[in-house]
């Protein structure tokens, strides 16, 4: 995970976004498995939202918190300070620093997407997860977003973000992959499902064009565009007064599926 190159990057226009996650919006369908006394590790944990809601639903159990960035590890044990269950700390998903069979749950939202051997990385979990336990991941799937009314920037800016991502090592349209990374790393059992987050009402339209065009002039997506001539300065401030065009139309609706696995075994 230390290697892989992060299409997001860490601006806080990201990180405001992804600490928005809970475990009720992102986790839904590990709700049912979390019971007190369980140790969870997280991996890929960002700022900790979905972290601090698993401690919560797992107390007494422990749960620890990793993640490639040192600055957003550091994020996250401020944020979550008052949690006496929970810990944060670097750590790299090839190679986990914890004993074999360590967790009962192991858990990865929107990270393999990002990595240039999610297989690997998958083992690498299956490896750490007690017997019976449980590996979870959920994962978008950039080609199956739809979004109306049509935008023909928001099109733009999938082609431009699948190009990016794929660049890097990365699979944007992860979602469909999923299944078949988790059969590939071992797992005797998979069970698959998918949830949509919708964007429907004016406030949440609002949130996630102004979360993308401030992602699309400041972060690491913009730094790494103009770096590799994928698209010009003109070409990025059009994409994100397109999302913002798009946040203010009355009937506006943006769908972005994701798959969810449970793998065991």
């Amino acid at each position: 995970m230390n290697d892989e190159v992060y299409s997001h990057g860490h601006h806080p226009s990201v990180t405001a976004a992804h600490a928005a996650r809970t475990v009720a919006s992102s986790a839904a369908y590990l709700e049912p498995f979390l019971e007190a006394g369980l140790d969870v590790l997280d991996v890929g944990c960002g700022p900790g939202s979905i972290t601090a809601g698993f401690a919560d639903l797992v107390a007494p159990g422990s749960v620890t918190g990793i993640d490639s960035s040192a600055d957003v590890v550091a994020q996250a044990a401020e944020a979550h300070a008052d949690l006496a269950n929970v810990e944060f700390r670097e750590g790299n998903v090839y190679d986990l620093d914890a004993a074999d069979e360590s967790f009962d749950l192991v858990h990865a939202h929107q990270l393999l997407q990002h990595l240039a051997d999610p297989v690997a990385a998958l083992r690498e979990m299956r490896r750490v997860v007690r017997p019976g336990g449980i590996v979870a991941a959920r994962e978008a799937d950039f080609g199956a977003m739809t979004w109306f009314p049509v935008v023909d920037e928001l099109d733009e800016w999938r082609e431009l973000y699948r190009t990016l991502a794929r660049g890097n090592g990365g699979e944007p349209d992860a979602g469909r992959r999923l299944p078949g990374w988790a059969a590939a790393a071992g797992f005797a059992e998979i069970e698959v499902s998918s949830t949509t987050w919708v964007y429907a009402t004016a406030e949440d339209r609002r949130f996630l064009a102004d979360s993308w065009a401030e992602r699309v002039l400041h972060s690491a997506f913009a730094g790494q565009t103009l770096e590799r001539g994928l698209a010009d300065q003109r070409t990025l401030d059009r994409l994100a007064e397109g999302w913002r065009r798009w946040s203010r139309l009355d009937d506006g609706v943006f769908l972005m599926p994701s798959v969810e696995i449970l793998a065991r075994g």
